[in-house]
């Protein structure tokens, strides 16, 4: 069955505050270890997020342990990061947008990120649920497009995602079928460098919840 459209959203930063979510996790780290091996430990995260591709907090934290070996105190260290309340982190209204695209189609989380982490947090968000365990989550999602229409087959498509890049990317090979939606959340959003040399998205908005307004109710009908 081919859907009329297929309605994907971006996590960290269009779904959930990732942004305040990091913030909480430095300062729980700091108390724990100490600004200086906090430190140590955002660059072993820094070099690893440029080799992967992705965000990779309990892999950093694996290889600073190997360097730390008898710091018990890491341990708490990785209890908050699987135990951390993501739902608390949800923007308003980002679990009421997804029920109301899902009205109308299908709606997908599709995510960038490691195996472990990421789907934890999207699970402990309640986002999981909110879209029926439709979560897909790559490495690079705009290289992943050929998987996507597999799995979720449509005529048509809306990505919501804050890094204009990514949806750039995705726009460049899906052309008119793709409806790009650019809310400005979170520091990537905001980020002038980021931002510079790409066009506009077809449709930007300032939060998640503008979604809702009726205006938007045209959007893969």
């Amino acid at each position: 069955m081919i859907d009329n459209c297929v309605y994907l959203f971006d996590v960290d930063n269009t779904l959930l505050d990732s942004d305040s979510f990091l913030a909480d996790f430095h300062a729980f780290l700091v108390r724990q270890i100490g600004e200086s091996s906090a430190a140590d430990y955002w660059l072993i995260y820094d070099d690893n997020r440029k080799r992967l591709g992705y965000s990779d907090y309990l892999g950093a934290l694996q290889q600073y342990r190997l360097r730390n070996i008898t710091n018990r105190r890491l341990f708490a260290v990785s209890t908050y990061l699987l135990e951390y309340p993501f739902a608390e982190r949800l923007y308003t209204d980002a679990i009421d947008v997804l029920q109301r695209f899902g009205e109308k189609g299908p709606v997908v989380i599709v995510s960038d990120g490691d195996a472990i982490f990421q789907p934890r947090k999207i699970q402990r968000s309640g986002l999981w649920d909110a879209v029926g365990g439709r979560v897909l989550i790559y490495i690079n999602k705009e290289r992943m497009l050929d998987d996507i229409t597999q799995q979720f087959p449509a005529k048509n498509y809306v990505m919501v995602d804050d890094k204009l890049d990514i949806i750039t990317a995705m726009k460049a090979l899906w052309g008119n079928k793709l409806t790009t939606i650019w809310p400005l959340q979170g520091h990537y959003a905001h980020d002038q460098l980021a931002r510079a040399g790409y066009p506009n998205a077809d449709i930007t908005i300032n939060a998640i919840g503008d979604l809702l307004n009726e205006k938007y109710s045209y959007l893969g009908v």
